[in-house]
């Protein structure tokens, strides 16, 4: 039985409730809209042994969806990562439609933003179109590559399959994402050859805080467990 239907208690004695879940599906639906954003800001930076990386204002924001989807995953199950999944595509039609209108609206007749209003914001019709298609193909592939190699290491290796399904799933992301959104705007290879090393990096970082909060939310449901039934 899961969180949704214990009518018994507030928490179930084998997973945590809704609260911890609640947290991490807001946290992963706002990180991905706001990097639909960010990705409009084109950035350069230079690295010690790597070189000049290209990529968009919105790694670090996308990379946190990874880390939520693959928390949610190790603590609730396939299913509810694919809940989240569908929660986030939800969001990002929603998005999408609300930018189509606030586009077909006529601008006020004092102020001089609306050319720039319709710059940022036509740009980022174009980038949640491109992110809606490789979001449902790359959350998909992380979250059933998550669980198989799960299976292998008989739940076993949490850095493993952590890193594994969330780089590789972020190959396919970043290559679908940044052609449908960027050719013939940017340069799109070594935009897709630097957001690939940004993301590996923000991958190998987020490690830790995967462990950290799958043991957060663990501890605080033995502590809840132990009120409710002592």
């Amino acid at each position: 039985m899961n969180s949704f239907n214990n009518t018994n208690s507030t928490y179930n004695k084998r997973e945590p409730g809704i609260e911890p879940y609640a947290f991490l599906l807001a946290a992963y639906i706002a990180c991905l809209i706001i990097a639909q954003v960010l990705a409009t800001k084109f950035t350069v930076i230079r690295l010690p042994l790597i070189g000049n990386l290209t990529f968009t204002g919105g790694e670090i924001a996308y990379a946190m969806t990874f880390l939520c989807t693959d928390v949610i995953a190790e603590i609730w199950g396939k299913r509810r990562a694919a809940i989240t999944i569908m929660c986030g595509l939800a969001a990002n039609i929603l998005v999408l439609v609300l930018i189509r209108i606030a586009l077909l609206l006529p601008p006020a007749p004092f102020g001089d933003g609306d050319d720039a209003f319709r710059a940022v914001v036509g740009a980022t019709s174009r980038v949640t179109i491109a992110s809606i298609i490789a979001f449902v193909i790359s959350q998909s592939h992380d979250i059933w590559l998550f669980h198989l190699v799960r299976k292998w290491t008989n739940k076993r290796h949490l850095w493993l399959r952590n890193n594994l399904s969330t780089f590789l799933s972020q190959v396919i992301d970043t290559t679908i994402f940044t052609l449908l959104a960027f050719l013939g705007v940017a340069p799109v290879i070594p935009l897709i050859i630097g957001q690939l090393t940004a993301k590996c990096l923000l991958a190998l970082i987020d490690t830790p805080l995967a462990y950290f909060l799958v043991w957060l939310i663990r501890d605080r449901n033995k502590k809840t467990v132990l009120q409710t039934t002592g």
